[in-house]
């Protein structure tokens, strides 16, 4: 992925632009999957409406009473491509910048489900985001004086309860037990008090971690023969706050 700046764009956008154009213009979800396990992720993301197994959760939890007992165990190896080009610059920035200082990520998944009875299951996904994060291998002056990047990691672990109701509907409610990894280096040039209220804690702090929690609700429907629906609901994620 190959991204250009040009010098409409104020500092802190291209701070902004360094750590996240990357993942929006990748085909994924930016840090997020496109799909959860094997089969979902081979179909593009259909889970929603369509579950295939106990990695269900992490799209829809009404889908795990639908799959019945199972156990997956995966992981997901990635291998992006990252780096920025800048052109126009009068701070003598422009060139080409490698983010490729780390190329392999591995991302884990695992999944868990038993019935309670016809109608109800008990379970739990355990997948992972990230590995889109930028490592530059050479500092860009616009940022800093080191090589700049940004990583953030998440691991999310969600029980699952799920009921069908009737033949055709099902509901489920996961509670998202969450851990992220993030930390941020080469950006020196914004870690003072003239344009920051955290001076001393942008960059080269080492890696801060976060936990939290959330609940996420999900029904699906079989409406005709051939129509399967499904529809979910994330609350926000309230993290701790960071320590550095």
């Amino acid at each position: 992925m190959k991204t250009t700046f040009s010098t409409g764009l104020s500092l802190v956008a291209l701070v902004i632009a360094v750590a996240f154009a990357a993942p929006s213009a990748y085909a994924t979800d930016g840090y997020f999957s496109h799909g959860y396990g094997l089969y979902e992720s081979g179909m593009g993301g259909a889970g929603v409406a369509y579950p295939q197994d106990c990695m269900a959760a992490a799209t829809n939890p009404a889908g795990m009473v639908l799959i019945g007992n199972c156990t997956v165990l995966g992981v997901t190896y990635f291998r992006p491509q990252r780096g920025a080009v800048i052109t126009g610059s009068g701070a003598g920035a422009n060139g080409t910048y490698n983010g490729n200082g780390y190329n392999d990520f591995y991302i884990p998944q695992f999944g868990y489900n038993r019935m309670l009875n016809d109608t109800m299951s008990l379970g739990i996904s355990v997948y992972g985001n990230g590995g889109m994060n930028t490592s530059y291998t050479t500092a860009i002056p616009l940022f800093g004086t080191t090589p700049a990047g940004v990583d953030l990691e998440q691991l999310i672990i969600a029980p699952t309860f799920a009921w069908k109701i009737n033949p055709s509907n099902a509901i489920g409610v996961s509670v998202n037990f969450a851990y992220q990894m993030f930390s941020a280096y080469g950006l020196q040039n914004f870690d003072n008090a003239a344009i920051s209220t955290a001076a001393g804690h942008v960059t080269n702090n080492g890696q801060d971690t976060a936990t939290g929690w959330g609940v996420r609700i999900g029904w699906t429907g079989q409406v005709s023969p051939t129509v399967t629906l499904g529809a979910t609901y994330q609350t926000v994620t309230s993290m701790s706050k960071c320590a550095l």
